[in-house]
C-alpha cells in the first residue's frame, strides 16, 4: 500500500471471509443458529474464558454485561473521561449514573490513583468500575480489582480495542480480575464482522442472563418456566430485554477472521514496532505511543503526541496538510465528560490529565494491509507538517 492514501483504519477481507459468508446465505440460518455458538466456543477459548456471549456490537456488549450485573438507578458507575462514549452511555441506558475518572495524560488509560478519587466521588452508590483498554494497551488489573472490590464495586472490561491483547502474558477477556469483558467487531477493530460485539465472562449465571437479555428477557428452557405439556410453542419473557442478536452472518464473517487472529496481532504489533523506530529519531514537538507496562498489546490504533501550538499549527490544519499528503488520521477521543449531554447533566469535569491528552493526540494510520515500509512513510509526513 505504499504511495496510496493511508486511511487511519481499515477492515482486512480475504476470500476464506468471504466462503465463509456465503456458505450462511446458502445455508438454513441466517440468524440465532449455528454460527452463533461456533462464534462464541472459539471466542471464549482465545481468551481464555469460560463463557462467551455473542451481540449486535461493542456497545449492546457493556449495556447486556451491566444489565445483567442488575445495574441500575441509585449505582453509579466509574468510567475514564477519555474513551468512545457508549461506555458512559451504557450505565445511563440501566438507569444508573456515572462518575467520570482522569487518564494519564501521555497513555489516556484510568490509573489507580485517578479511580480512587473518582471511587471517593461516588461514595457508597459505586457498584460498577469500567477501565477501557484504550488502543488496545491495558490498566493495572490487579490494582483496579483490588480498588473496585474494596468499594463494592464489580470490575467489567471496555475491551472493544483489545482483541488478542494479552496482560501479564495471558489474554485480555480471561475474567481474571474481572466480572466481564467486552469486545466489538466494528470494521476499524482487529477483528470485522461489519457490526458485532461479544461479552466473556466466567460465571455462569450472568452469561443466561446475558443470552436471555439479548433476544427480550424470553426463556425457552422447560426448566425455567411454566411450558405446559403439548404445547411445543411455549416461550415466556422472564424479563425486560432487548433484540440485540448477532446474525449467523456477522457470526460467520468474525469466525473466519477469528482464525486469523494470530496473523492480524503479529502484522499489527510489527507495525507499530516500524513506528516506533521511525519515531525514534530527532522530530521535534512529535513523540510516540506512551506503551503501558505488563502489556503486550495487540494495537488497535497508534495514537501520537504533538505539540501543535508549539508547531504554530492547530490540530485540524496538520489533519488537512496530512490528507493533502496522503495520510489520513483520527482523534480519539473528545472526553466523554465535554460532550453537551454530559456537561448538561454533571456540570464541567475536573479532568485535566484527560483534557492533556485530547489535546495533543492524533492516531495514525494502523491496519494489517499497511506496506513495511509505510510506517516510515507517515511518520516522515508528519514531521515534515508539524516542523515545517
Amino acid at each position: 500500500m505504499a504511495d496510496a492514501f493511508l486511511p487511519y483504519g481499515r477492515q482486512s477481507i480475504d476470500d476464506s471471509d468471504i466462503e465463509a459468508v456465503t456458505a450462511v446465505l446458502r445455508g438454513d440460518w441466517l440468524t440465532t443458529g449455528p454460527s452463533i455458538d461456533a462464534l462464541e466456543v472459539a471466542f471464549a477459548a482465545m481468551a481464555g474464558a469460560e463463557h462467551a456471549v455473542a451481540c449486535s456490537n461493542g456497545t449492546t456488549a457493556l449495556h447486556l454485561a451491566l444489565a445483567a450485573e442488575g445495574i441500575g438507578p441509585g449505582d453509579v458507575c466509574i468510567v475514564p473521561a477519555i474513551t468512545f462514549m457508549a461506555t458512559a452511555n451504557a450505565a445511563l441506558y440501566c438507569g444508573a449514573e456515572v462518575v467520570f475518572a482522569d487518564v494519564d495524560p501521555d497513555t489516556g488509560l484510568m490509573t489507580p490513583a485517578t479511580l480512587a478519587e473518582a471511587l471517593a466521588k461516588a461514595g457508597d452508590a459505586a457498584r460498577a468500575v469500567l477501565p477501557v483498554h484504550l488502543a488496545g494497551q491495558c490498566e493495572a488489573m490487579s490494582k483496579m480489582a483490588d480498588l473496585a472490590a474494596k468499594a463494592g464495586a464489580v470490575l467489567v472490561e471496555d475491551a472493544c480495542h483489545a482483541v488478542g491483547s494479552k496482560w501479564q502474558g495471558e489474554p485480555v477477556g480471561n475474567c481474571r480480575f474481572s466480572r466481564a469483558a467486552t469486545f466489538s467487531f466494528h470494521p476499524v477493530k482487529t477483528i470485522a464482522a461489519g457490526e458485532g460485539g461479544m461479552v466473556t465472562t466466567n460465571d455462569a449465571e450472568l452469561a443466561r442472563r446475558m443470552k436471555s437479555l439479548r433476544s427480550h428477557g424470553i426463556e425457552r428452557d422447560a426448566g425455567r418456566h411454566q411450558r405446559q405439556a403439548g404445547e411445543p410453542w411455549w416461550h415466556e419473557m422472564q424479563a425486560l430485554g432487548w433484540n440485540y442478536r448477532l446474525s449467523d452472518i456477522q457470526a460467520a464473517l468474525a469466525l473466519s477472521q477469528l482464525k486469523r487472529l494470530d496473523a492480524f496481532a503479529a502484522r499489527r504489533q510489527a507495525l507499530a514496532a516500524a513506528y516506533d523506530a521511525a519515531l525514534a529519531g530527532n522530530h521535534p514537538g512529535l513523540e510516540g505511543l506512551a506503551r503501558t507496562p505488563d502489556c503486550d498489546p495487540c494495537l488497535h490504533l497508534y495514537p501520537v503526541r504533538i505539540d501543535f501550538q508549539g508547531s504554530g499549527k492547530s490540530r485540524a490544519e496538520v489533519m488537512t496538510e496530512l490528507v493533502a499528503k496522503g495520510v489520513g488520521s483520527q482523534v480519539h477521543y473528545i472526553p466523554v465528560c465535554d460532550q453537551p449531554f454530559y456537561i448538561a447533566r454533571y456540570g464541567e469535569a475536573d479532568v485535566p490529565g484527560a483534557r492533556r491528552y485530547y489535546a495533543r493526540t492524533l492516531s495514525l494510520p494502523l491496519f494489517v494491509g499497511m506496506a513495511d515500509e509505510d510506517p516510515a512513510r507517515v511518520v516522515s509526513v508528519l514531521s515534515d507538517v508539524v516542523g515545517s
